[in-house]
């Protein structure tokens, strides 16, 4: 088992972060993919299987302490250390101000915010002993830009990028690379396909994300020489606005 290495993929969903799990598991690593509900992860760890990947699929909720502590727990002792960890969590709710509820706040701030610290947590108590690994936090527009709607959102993207900063300046000089890619646009989802079929008609321009290249990006963040680490990285289709 020494020689093997886990990246836990935290909201391993059928886009981004199932892209991001299939290409680190092409490369050797271990897929350990997370989401509330176990069941959907089955088409996914199917697929790692078939193309000669290993995977693990396991529910829980990001958001509650002990079953963080516990998932890296079971990680390291049954699978393998872990390697790279990403939080990719999404949370895109609108709600206009003097309809945001205590509640919605608080629960998106509990999904794209909360979590991200309980994982980035976990996962360098695992990672400091070594002094090596990758911990990666998925950013948004809205990490950089708060949008009329979005007040939310916005806050917990933004809370999530500072939490990213804190950790990269604390844990880079001991062998930690943390990055915050900024994922700019809209990305080819079925939620963007029934959603926005207008922005979705731009695929075939290249004119909305593809979640392969985005996994590209996180293989390429995780696999730079320390001498030359990003911390943060923005993708964006070309005909983009920003």
């Amino acid at each position: 088992m020494s020689d093997k290495k886990a990246i836990v993929v935290i909201g391993a969903g059928d886009s981004t972060g199932g892209a991001i799990a299939r290409r680190f598991a092409r490369e050797g690593y271990i897929a350990c993919v997370t989401r509330r509900n176990v069941e959907k992860l089955a088409p996914l760890v199917d697929q790692i299987r078939a193309d000669g990947g290993e995977a693990h699929a396991f529910g829980s909720d990001a958001r509650e302490e002990e079953q963080m502590t516990a998932l890296f727990e079971e990680i390291e002792k049954n699978i393998a250390p872990v390697e790279v960890a990403v939080f990719n969590i999404g949370a895109n709710v609108r709600f206009d101000i003097l309809e945001t509820t205590a509640r919605v706040y608080f629960k998106v701030w509990e999904m794209a915010c909360f979590g991200g610290f309980l994982m980035g947590r976990e996962a360098a108590r695992v990672m400091l002993p070594r002094q090596r690994g990758s911990i990666f936090f998925t950013g948004a527009t809205a990490s950089v830009r708060g949008r009329a709607g979005f007040a939310a959102f916005s806050g917990a993207k933004h809370g999530l990028r500072a939490l990213a900063q804190s950790m990269g300046r604390e844990l880079g000089p001991k062998g930690i690379h943390v990055a915050h890619p900024i994922v700019d646009g809209a990305i080819d989802t079925e939620f963007i396909r029934e959603t926005f079929p207008e922005r979705y008609a731009l695929k075939d321009r290249d004119g909305i994300l593809n979640p392969d290249h985005i996994a590209d990006m996180y293989w390429m963040l995780h696999q730079q020489p320390r001498d030359a680490w990003t911390h943060e990285l923005d993708l964006r289709p070309w005909m983009e606005a920003w």
